[in-house]
């Protein structure tokens, strides 16, 4: 199956210029001009490392995802692509603009601006290749479908699902995550200018306001149901734990060796159900007290959860059907994921008035299929939550490892 162009066009000689062009202003994002007011080296997280950044660091507080199509059917301008834009990442991730400074009336900044006089707050940018880089319709369109790791399949359907196509799956994405949400879009928006069409923009969602803790010092935050989300969610800098559930180890491919797995799902929050609920249905839906985060089994946060409990009459003091019991990874063959997702808010729904909104769900694990997969089956046929929300978009990519200044991410596979 011949892909479709994008509208934007691409020429090789186009394209490589303006590779060559960011190339030369970003470099290894080491000299770039400070921004007017920043403070690069104080709010800087490093691109070049052993992993990609965006999984093991702490969560920031604003999140652009963006997924994309690539149109273009040479492997070449796919390897050009990711040099371009890894070299860019690292010079905005640095405090600096993605393409370099451009003041020349009559030529088209690389860089679209709209970060100018910002801080990096703590920009991480991550990227990612999808099961369509590899085979898309029986056909494989850039020869890599030898090199596709066998746990690097499009997601099954759950019960309950219903999923929107034009919102799900891509060829490649982009997770740029920073305490200022301006800054996290820019990043998104900069690196789709600088494609010049190579990478057509499939689907996109902002986010705000992390969903789980992610590093030792975080406070669990409250979800849009008002409940603590992440209690025991597994932390980055937990490096046993890392290295157990979520860095890709010698099961490979080798390109994929200290890399790791993302899974994207859209939930939409039925909050005006939701809301109508009394206290009593939201605590037991949950397993925990909405006022301290405890489990309904203590009095703190994080008191232990005793799925043995029973009360006076013999009954299980966490529901059967409870989430905090479902997701417990003492049902689930002790399998775990790290939780990095965020809140999002989208208008209003004219059919019923209710907000839309919910939780733009990302986990990261060694292997989505013996994960995720599991671990979601167990939620979908038996969580009482599901009474409160819907799954509307579902994504899988793999996310290779990091890279060290002279190369860019994903050369492992591209060559």
């Amino acid at each position: 199956m011949k892909r479709s162009r994008s509208r934007l066009g691409l020429s090789r000689r186009s394209f490589l210029a303006t590779s060559a062009g960011a190339a030369a202003a970003a470099g290894t994002g080491i000299g770039l001009p400070e921004l007017a007011g920043a403070s690069p080296i104080r709010q800087a997280i490093p691109f070049h490392g052993t992993h990609q950044s965006g999984i093991a660091t702490p969560a920031q507080d604003a999140l652009c995802f963006a997924s994309y199509d690539l149109p273009t059917q040479s492997l070449q301008n796919v390897r050009d692509l990711f040099r371009m834009w890894s070299q860019a990442a690292a010079g905005m991730m640095a405090g600096g603009p993605g393409g370099g400074p451009n003041n020349r009336e009559k030529t088209v900044p690389v860089d679209t601006g709209d970060a100018l006089g910002l801080k990096p707050s703590h920009l991480t940018i991550t990227f990612g290749f999808g099961p369509t880089l590899f085979e898309n319709n029986g056909v494989d369109p850039f020869g890599l479908a030898g090199r596709k790791p066998a746990a690097l399949k499009a997601l099954p359907a759950f019960k309950g699902d219903q999923i929107d196509p034009s919102i799900s799956a891509g060829d490649v994405c982009i997770q740029a995550c920073s305490d200022d949400a301006q800054v996290a879009f820019h990043a998104v928006h900069t690196l789709t200018h600088m494609a010049n069409g190579a990478a057509a923009i499939r689907w996109t969602q902002m986010g705000f306001g992390r969903t789980s803790s992610t590093g030792s010092s975080q406070v669990t935050p409250r979800n849009l149901m008002g409940f603590k989300d992440g209690t025991n969610n597994l932390r980055g800098d937990d490096a046993t734990g890392m290295s157990q559930y979520v860095w890709v180890g010698s099961e490979g491919p080798g390109w994929m060796a200290n890399g790791t797995y993302l899974v994207a799902r859209k939930i939409r929050m039925q909050l005006g159900s939701w809301d109508g609920s009394i206290l009593h249905e939201q605590e037991h839906t949950f397993g925990r007290f909405k006022s301290s985060g405890a489990p309904l089994t203590g009095h703190n946060e994080y008191d232990p959860v005793d799925l043995e409990a029973v009360d006076s009459h013999g009954n299980p003091i966490i529901p059967l059907d409870a989430h905090i019991r479902v997701a417990a990874p003492s049902n689930n063959s002790g399998r775990r994921l790290l939780r990095r997702g965020y809140s999002f808010s989208e208008g209003v729904d004219s059919n019923n008035g209710d907000l839309q909104a919910g939780l733009f769900f990302i986990c990261f694990q060694r292997d989505p299929q013996t994960q995720f997969v599991a671990i979601q089956q167990q939620l979908a046929n038996h969580d009482h939550l599901n009474r409160y929300i819907v799954h509307t978009a579902s994504a899988v990519f793999a996310i290779p490892p990091g890279v060290s200044r002279s190369g860019y991410v994903g050369e492992g596979l591209l060559g």
